[in-house]
């Protein structure tokens, strides 16, 4: 079927419906930075929002489990809903205590880094066929590992120093990449 000049079709209109709200975007964008901000000032402020970003999405990816979980046929609901309140009790209770939070993370930050570079060198392997740049994956991996050791190796201090600069300069970068993507939604709504 063929649309005439005039009509817009499914993919567009709902293009426009989401470029409606560029607006969001920028202003979590700002949030994020903002956020990135007070992270890297590394004093107690630091600690505590950390602990509450641990906190906020562990909530959110709790949420997002029972949603999941009410879509699955009825064999496998149970699973879904038990890490649903896993994740919600572990965020009520990351909440209540974020200095102690961010210390737990702290203390595993090196296995953290360990599974991430594994998982990281997996999938690097497994795109490989798909992705002409699968290599990069596999480096990164392998570096992570290493930071991984490095990191296991660190007094408290020097891995908690550690986990303020990633969690800030992965805020700066979600804020950034959420305003370039609020205006690249404007731009998009606009020529739609």
């Amino acid at each position: 079927m063929e649309q005439s000049a005039g009509q817009a079709g499914p993919a567009e209109t709902m293009i426009a419906a989401i470029a409606r709200y560029w607006w969001a975007f920028l202003a979590a964008g700002i949030v994020w930075v903002l956020i990135a901000l007070a992270i890297l000032q590394f004093d107690r402020a630091s600690i505590t929002t950390v602990g509450v970003l641990i906190g906020i999405m562990l909530i959110l990816s709790a949420f997002q489990n029972f949603a999941l979980g009410a879509m699955v046929g009825t064999g496998a609901k149970w699973i879904w809903w038990l890490f649903a309140v896993l994740l919600l009790v572990g965020g009520i209770i990351a909440l209540m205590s974020p200095e102690n939070t961010f210390a737990a993370l702290a203390d595993i930050l090196g296995f953290v880094f360990l599974i991430i570079g594994v998982f990281w060198t997996i999938d690097a392997f497994v795109s490989r066929g798909a992705n002409p740049l699968w290599w990069l994956g596999l480096i990164s991996g392998i570096l992570m590992v290493i930071l991984a050791f490095w990191t296991s190796g660190q007094f408290f201090i020097e891995k908690a120093y550690l986990l303020l600069v990633f969690a800030g300069i992965w805020a700066l970068l979600h804020g950034i990449t959420d305003i370039v993507r609020a205006f690249q939604l404007r731009a998009l709504g606009k020529a739609v």
